[in-house]
């Protein structure tokens, strides 16, 4: 059982210099008359037992008068946002911390980005999403450690559920319906009935939503390991179309996404191939117009395009020599060729996988400059040339050095 006083917890929890760091930037909030805690995603994951990366300081005052307090005082950098008065504490580079002054929000219209004021941590903790991210430890003087939980924050967490806090909540941000699945999901918590009936009358506020705000959630989801059943939910929610007609996640995408979370190439971020891995069965139009509502950066929409390519065309690969199906994938991204050998059948994917561990390693051992030595001009010549005789060795025409000059000689007479 968790004690409402969570010190001990902390101290169990925070590496020793990050500690030291806390309690540093709370006598400097206590000596400025501000009273400090840490907010949202660290105390739910403290609780839960769980690592977390979420690191946000709510100061009762003025966040940017105590970032720029701390880098008199201790040094480092602050970098301020007058706007919303936050502000960012660089000690050193393993010590950013963010600092936040506390704050209520209102929302001039739903879907609108929301109208800030300054407030106390009870106005902070009313405008967050769901009640497992209202908790709240107090840092500063003899308060340390003390948990506040005026929402039902704590409760919900032990019974495993996701509660908004109020009935307006999707509306005021309708990207909140991508995060209460994403927790239920991540956790194993259950979406409480009276938020998930809020959904069907929030949905129409989806399509308003910009493509960096709705872009981002999908992100996140496809950075998580179970990415594959939050998108399955989210399909069964009827939260996938609102954002574009093409979108949709079927039982044959889920297996897809299951089979191939052991072995993702090293070489991909975990994100990138698994939006390849939902979207290429779209046709190559389906994609160039969820590029225009989600607006992906343009090395993924070419190998979302090119991984969309590759898979209608894999039956061709079935009876071509080595060299044809390097020409044919040379010009393709690797992370869309991954993906494709990732779902391909046996003999593709044989195929695919000798490409990239092999094949595309492959040329020849003369040069352009020893063409050139050998008197022939410089020009497209010299590609195709080349060309040929990184083909023989693909196709095992030629197996060793003199067997590849024999077959220049042949080339040039």
């Amino acid at each position: 059982m968790v004690e409402h006083n969570l010190s001990n917890l902390l101290q169990k929890n925070i590496s020793t210099d990050r500690l030291d760091l806390i309690h540093r930037i709370a006598d400097e909030a206590s000596m400025l008359g501000f009273p400090i805690h840490i907010v949202g995603g660290f105390v739910r994951d403290l609780v839960l037992g769980q690592p977390s990366m979420d690191f946000d300081l709510v100061v009762e005052g003025d966040a940017i008068a105590l970032a720029r307090s701390l880098e008199s005082k201790y040094g480092g950098k602050a970098t301020v946002h007058e706007k919303f008065r936050t502000a960012k504490w660089l000690m050193n580079k393993n010590s950013l911390i963010d600092l936040i002054s506390a704050r209520s929000e209102t929302y001039k219209h739903p879907a609108a980005l929301p109208t800030v004021k300054m407030g106390n941590i009870s106005d902070d903790l009313r405008r967050r999403d769901f009640t497992i991210n209202t908790l709240a430890i107090r840092l500063d003087d003899s308060h340390f450690g003390e948990l506040h939980d005026e929402l039902g924050g704590l409760d919900d967490l032990r019974q495993g559920l996701v509660r908004v806090l109020h009935p307006r909540s999707f509306m005021d941000d309708p990207t909140r319906m991508y995060r209460a699945v994403r927790y239920e999901q991540r956790y194993g918590f259950e979406i409480v009935k009276e938020t998930l009936a809020l959904i069907p009358e929030a949905r129409k506020y989806i399509p308003p939503l910009s493509a960096q705000r709705i872009r981002h959630e999908l992100d996140l989801i496809l950075e998580e390991p179970n990415a594959g059943f939050m998108l399955s939910r989210l399909n069964e929610l009827d939260l996938l179309k609102p954002i574009h007609p093409a979108l949709f996640f079927d039982k044959l995408m889920g297996v897809r996404f299951e089979t191939t979370s052991a072995i993702k190439p090293s070489n991909i971020p975990a994100r990138d191939l698994r939006w390849l891995l939902w979207l290429m069965t779209l046709l190559n139009r389906e994609i160039v117009s969820v590029n225009k509502r989600l607006h992906f950066t343009a090395p993924l929409l070419r190998s979302l395009l090119e991984s969309s390519e590759l898979l209608a065309n894999l039956s061709d690969f079935a009876n071509l020599k080595p060299s044809q199906c390097a020409e044919r994938l040379d010009d393709l991204s690797l992370p869309a060729i991954c993906a494709v050998a990732l779902v391909a059948d046996v003999n593709s994917k044989q195929r695919l996988e000798k490409y990239l561990s092999n094949w595309r390693y492959v040329k020849s051992k003369t040069t352009g400059n020893d063409l050139k030595k050998l008197g022939i001009k410089p020009g497209q010549k010299y590609q195709v040339i080349l060309r040929t005789l990184k083909n023989a060795w693909l196709d095992r025409e030629v197996k060793n050095i003199s067997e590849e000059k024999a077959l220049l000689d042949k080339i040039l007479k």
